[in-house]
């Protein structure tokens, strides 16, 4: 599936649900986009949808072969309750029973230089 070619693409084609974005399909996701998108901090950011999570990249793709390490957070979209983690699957950093709640959470735990406004 191709990816949208920047960070701005990523987000209208992920709030459009349109079908060349990663989670079109997925209901679960737009609570979790639209709440995403209104923190400046995530809007900064490529969001990526994969395997029923919505994870953020600071650049778009091409990533290369291997692709660079990701230790953001992220969100599990099945909820709610909603699941945030880190470092793959090793760290829950939280669970909340709202979009909002669960994106606040990835915001408190990006790092310093991505939490600016």
């Amino acid at each position: 599936m191709p990816e949208a070619p920047d960070i701005e693409t990523a987000w209208i084609w992920l709030l459009e649900r349109r079908r060349e974005m990663r989670g079109a399909f997925d209901d679960a996701l737009p609570p979790i986009a639209k709440a995403a998108y209104e923190q400046p901090a995530l809007r900064r950011l490529f969001p990526f949808h994969t395997h029923g999570t919505l994870k953020f990249t600071r650049t778009a793709p091409p990533w290369g072969d291997p692709p660079p390490r990701n230790n953001s957070p992220f969100i599990v979209t099945g909820g709610p309750p909603y699941s945030v983690y880190r470092d793959g699957y090793r760290t829950l950093l939280g669970e909340t029973s709202t979009a909002e709640d669960a994106v606040q959470v990835v915001v408190d735990h990006l790092p310093a230089d991505l939490r600016r406004d």
